[in-house]
């Protein structure tokens, strides 16, 4: 039995449905479902039982539970980069992820987990998998992520665990993201609604408008590697998961343009100042060890992930993966 913590939420759908094409069904979901139409991401997929959040914990008592579960796939997290309630986000990212992996450990079941690029901050210290104690994130979610990163690393968990810092995903089933929802998604309700894209203006004099960049990864390629880690048993660590080549907003709004079949129409306003001061202007994940680590298919490339995801998904009447 797997359990998979934010399996309702936008890539642990995706992780369910890769789950359930492969024949596996006794997955039990741990989740909340009060966001908007965050359901729809469960329709039509296949597991053993939903459990809410609030309640799990108290689950992880039961001896006769854990003896049938063999995997915990934790990718439950608060996500919002601009929440400013810590204790929130430290008790929902840290404290609860710490329960879980202490469960497993305790009762030898496999922990996979997802951890953040925004644990790089601005990048100063590089964006290596083999740095962690110089990081600096800019805001309370990169620093709940790091805080946890660092639990597994001072309790050598990291010789056990696998990590995933994942890097810019965007795909089917984010829709109930709302503003934590992709550029991607965004930029395609702008073409739609409003024929322009709207992209922020630079906050930093070595880049112009646009040409800020970061690492743009498809959910289904997220979802390949995380099902390959599944199949292998010597993945153990904590690994960038990106493309590994940054490509800059402009890029981004144009692939867009591109698949929509228009002419690109992009104006640039202010940053707002809450954001300026935890703006990521670069990340590029480092996949050296990843791919020194198992054998990675080739990624999508941005403007081929773009195309799918905007003539498979977002033009369809039925968008869910």
């Amino acid at each position: 039995m797997i359990i998979l913590t934010g399996g309702a939420g936008f890539i642990g759908s995706c992780l369910l449905h890769k789950l359930n094409s492969n024949n596996i069904k006794d997955v039990i979901i741990v989740d909340n479902l009060k966001s908007g139409d965050k359901w729809k991401n469960l329709v039509g997929k296949l597991f053993s039982d939903f459990i809410h959040k609030d309640t799990f914990l108290s689950k992880l008592n039961n001896k006769t539970f854990a003896k049938v579960i063999n995997t915990i796939i934790h990718l439950g997290a608060c996500t919002d980069t601009t929440e400013k309630d810590a204790d929130y986000m430290i008790y929902n990212n840290y404290s609860y992820s710490k329960e879980i992996a202490q469960f497993a450990v305790n009762n030898n079941i496999r922990f996979i987990y997802a951890s953040s690029a925004a644990t790089y901050g601005n990048g100063e210290n590089g964006y290596s998998d083999r740095e962690f104690y110089k990081l600096k994130p800019l805001n309370i979610y990169g620093f709940s992520k790091h805080l946890f990163d660092l639990w597994v690393l001072e309790n050598n968990y990291d010789k056990i665990f696998t990590g995933l810092k994942f890097f810019n995903v965007f795909g089917p089933n984010e829709y109930h993201k709302n503003e934590m929802a992709s550029m991607v998604y965004k930029s395609y309700l702008q073409v739609i609604e409003q024929q322009r894209i709207r992209l922020f203006k630079s906050n930093h004099p070595e880049f112009r408008n646009g040409e800020q960049k970061r690492d743009f990864i498809y959910v289904k390629d997220v979802v390949e590697v995380i099902w390959n880690i599944l199949n292998t048993t010597h993945i153990n660590g904590i690994f960038n998961l990106g493309t590994g080549k940054a490509s800059t907003w402009n890029e981004l709004a144009n692939a867009v343009f591109k698949a929509l079949g228009k002419e690109p129409n992009i104006e640039y306003i202010e940053m707002p100042e809450n954001l300026s001061s935890q703006y990521q202007n670069f990340t590029q994940a480092d996949m050296s060890r990843l791919k020194d680590t198992m054998s990675l298919k080739p990624f999508y490339t941005l403007d081929s992930a773009i195309s799918d995801y905007i003539h498979n998904y977002l033009t369809q009447k039925w968008q869910y993966l």
